[in-house]
């Protein structure tokens, strides 16, 4: 095994600093999408180059628009509305972010063009954006194996449907949405629950006409001619769920104490926040950039003595990606932490609930796996010396570092090169942060 595929964690008795964690994912993948759309040029500032992000600035730039690159900005000069014929297969790597939301945008094309990604990505459910797609007139061939990718879309003539979402996706709706930019007539999607709306912020931002009532989300087709709108600069907040991990490394550990600075505080993604602080966390949240399309601000976080709490119903979809630091959060706090109503969770880069679940309980913490989710029973030594395994999925790999923090010896963590995938600078940040030195994300 690489070194580069594994890291070790070390035992910290405290962490502190203040830190900018690194631009806003998925709002990074919409901003190359639509960016690449326009009339004329636009620039993304802290646009995360994470392999993730990376793999669809590319799609986008294959598919017709100039891109141009630097550490700290993006440049886009976009196709004016429609995007052209790709030379050959768009590979989306990890994303499924940038697969589900890019299908949607090609099914109104005038060509076919074919979208595959790593094995990851390849297992990934995407029959749930092949029936919305076909129902508006496009045709979705589902390459792979039980309805995956590879995927084959062949653009058609669109027309708007109303479409209410069989399960609460941000990634389904978004996609719908997005296709529903080049359909002739009214698209309407109406949500179970409500997701992260960071496609709808920024479509209203870019001077889409867009209708949200409740759960009830229409927009108004450009027909094939696509959408018409300019160039723009677009500022991306720090992101919430990297935010996430030194949050709760602080919130767990008395005497720890952090500060994030810039980070996005989208009401639809600071559900943890609530979670956190209903656990006995003293969080302090100060808005300072209450823009037309995101709210950032900064979070200031001190640990002390945390209590079990359950998470379910509604606040899941707003949590998901936080899902595994509740099982993190949960296993240094006394009394019993429910995670219930987190299907979701089983088709993500992997099946979080098994992947969590095996990394918990390595490490000496006791869990219970269940069918949506875990029940976590607190106040655990945190065994160290030992191995555990990510499975290849970031967000694991990236919480079981937080939770060997807490462990009485050293952690080897495998198969680490995933994180790359959305947080580059994690294990540099991660250093910084133990030795309680101000980082620049």
């Amino acid at each position: 095994m690489s070194n580069v595929d594994s890291r070790v964690v070390r035992p910290c008795p405290r962490i502190g600093g203040v830190i900018r964690v690194p631009g806003d994912k998925s709002i990074s993948h919409r901003a190359a999408m639509l960016t690449g759309l326009t009339s004329g040029g636009s620039t993304i500032e802290r646009f995360l180059l994470s392999e993730d992000c990376l793999n669809t600035l590319r799609a986008v730039e294959e598919l017709g628009a100039s891109v141009n690159r630097t550490a700290a900005v993006v440049r886009i000069r976009g196709t004016g509305g429609v995007f052209t014929r790709p030379t050959g297969v768009l590979d989306l790597g990890n994303s499924g972010t940038g697969m589900r939301l890019l299908a949607g945008l090609l099914a109104g094309q005038r060509f076919a063009s074919e979208m595959t990604g790593d094995a990851s990505l390849r297992s990934r459910p995407m029959r749930r954006i092949k029936e919305p797609l076909e129902l508006m007139g496009a045709k979705v061939e589902l390459l792979g194996e039980n309805g995956c990718a590879p995927m084959r879309i062949s653009g058609g003539v669109l027309r708007g449907i109303e479409y209410e979402l069989p399960v609460a996706s941000a990634q389904v709706k978004s996609c719908i949405l997005l296709a529903g930019l080049f359909a002739d007539g009214k698209t309407t999607v109406i949500e179970p629950r409500p997701t992260r709306d960071h496609t709808e912020r920024m479509l209203k931002a870019a001077g889409i006409p867009l209708e949200c009532d409740g759960l009830r989300i229409s927009l108004k087709g450009f027909g094939r001619a696509g959408p018409r709108f300019e160039g723009r600069k677009w500022t991306v907040p720090g992101d919430f769920s990297s935010a996430a991990f030194w949050m709760t490394a602080a919130a767990c550990r008395e005497g720890s104490e952090v500060e994030i600075e810039g980070v996005g505080l989208n009401p639809r993604r600071t559900a943890f926040i609530g979670v956190l602080c209903r656990m006995g966390a003293e969080i302090e949240v100060i808005a300072e950039c209450e823009k037309e399309w995101e709210p950032a601000g900064t979070v200031r976080v001190k640990g002390g003595r945390l209590n079990g709490t359950e998470v379910g119903g509604d606040e899941i979809s707003n949590l998901i990606d936080e899902l595994p630091l509740v099982g993190v959060a949960g296993a240094l706090a006394e009394g019993k932490t429910v995670i219930k109503d987190a299907g979701e969770l089983r088709v993500k880069e992997s099946d979080r609930i098994a992947t969590m679940c095996a990394g918990l309980s390595a490490l000496g913490v006791d869990v219970e796996e269940k069918p949506a989710g875990m029940i976590v029973r607190g106040a655990s030594r945190i065994r160290g010396g030992t191995e555990v395994d990510s499975h290849g999925d970031h967000r694991i790999a990236m919480a079981l570092a937080v939770l060997a923090l807490f462990a009485d010896t050293p952690v080897r963590i495998v198969n680490t090169a995933c994180v790359s995938t959305s947080y580059p600078g994690f294990w540099d940040d991660l250093e910084r942060m133990v030795d309680g030195r101000m980082v620049n994300g």
